[in-house]
């Protein structure tokens, strides 16, 4: 039996820069599937001016005021990772999203090659309970303007203190 599939669709809100997504069909099931979603929020970072700063999004079960059918949810903006409207050290701990994802813009990423100069990356963090047995899971993804993804890498087991990324987006969830 085929499983629905999982649609995204990106919005804006008042001015061009992302705001989010709209997730329909249902939430990625997977560390796959979420690496596969942040493989289109990465592309689309990618895209000047969509993504002005690094930032942060999470994961709700909120829905716009005039859903489409078959929206499960939505992937907010947050804030960016400093500055003016940036969430502090256990802002998002009260409503613990099921992911967050940070997005870097081509002008604060890091390429992992020289040939991928330019590109876009971010990280999505799929929280765990440790004492509980269920681990930290993650994926990393950089993509080039046109589309071109350079590195893809997920994991299970993470430590959040071994990746710069994944420590900000565990900071923000640490109570």
């Amino acid at each position: 039996m085929e499983q629905q599939p999982v649609e995204i669709a990106p919005f804006h809100r008042g001015n061009h820069a992302l705001s989010g997504f709209v997730v329909l069909g249902r939430w990625p099931a997977s560390t796959r599937e979420w690496a596969q979603l942040l493989t289109l929020a990465v592309r689309l970072a990618a895209v000047p001016g969509m993504v002005p700063t690094t930032t942060v999004f999470r994961a709700t079960d909120d829905r716009p005021q005039d859903p489409q059918p078959g929206t499960v949810g939505l992937i907010v903006l947050a804030g960016p990772v400093i500055g003016e409207g940036a969430p502090g050290p256990g802002q998002l701990a009260e409503h613990a999203p099921s992911a967050l994802v940070l997005l870097h813009p081509p002008a604060e990423s890091r390429p992992s090659t020289p040939e991928a100069l330019g590109s876009a990356s971010g990280c999505v963090l799929l929280p765990g309970l440790p004492h509980l047995g269920l681990e930290h899971r993650a994926a990393w993804v950089e993509a080039e303007a046109d589309g071109t993804v350079t590195r893809l890498v997920s994991q299970v087991g993470v430590d959040p203190t071994r990746d710069p990324d994944i420590a900000v987006l565990a900071m923000l969830l640490a109570a």
